[in-house]
């Protein structure tokens, strides 16, 4: 059986997802509300995107109380995975290389940042370098 490919939430979307992950399960009034701080947004419009998010399946709906509450049905990460890999196709034609040459070019980045940078690149150097010693050691 395939699993079936994680829908693409919208901008709007993406806010919800944001404050269900954050808050976890939660009431259509509180995620209202949340949304309210950055920006004004009626509490039938929350209600709407969630109805349209469940039939999505981007959220699951408790509706075992008066209140419905609802929660995120797709993690976080794989999210973030499908919509950055989106992006890199779209606008770097694929490259990592260009999106990091163009996100560290265009901002000022610490010192801190640069060595957590390095350090990543060191780790995942090592985990190549350990696969390839595996299949060396595979073909012995």
């Amino acid at each position: 059986m395939s699993k079936s490919p994680l829908p693409k939430p919208t901008e709007s979307e993406l806010e919800i997802l944001q404050v269900l992950w954050q808050q976890g399960p939660t009431t259509v009034r509180a995620v209202n509300d949340e949304l309210s701080r950055k920006r004004d947004v009626g509490y039938t419009t929350t209600l709407k995107l969630l109805q349209l998010m469940l039939d999505k399946g981007l959220v699951l709906r408790d509706d075992d109380s008066r209140t419905h509450v609802y929660r995120a049905a797709v993690r976080e990460e794989e999210t973030q995975g499908l919509l950055l890999d989106r992006f890199v196709e779209a606008a770097f034609g694929g490259s990592a290389m260009k999106l990091v040459m163009q996100a560290l070019g265009n901002r000022r980045t610490s010192k801190e940042e640069l060595q957590q940078i390095r350090t990543l690149l060191n780790d995942m150097e090592n985990q190549k370098g350990d696969t390839a010693k595996d299949d060396t050691n595979e073909l012995a």
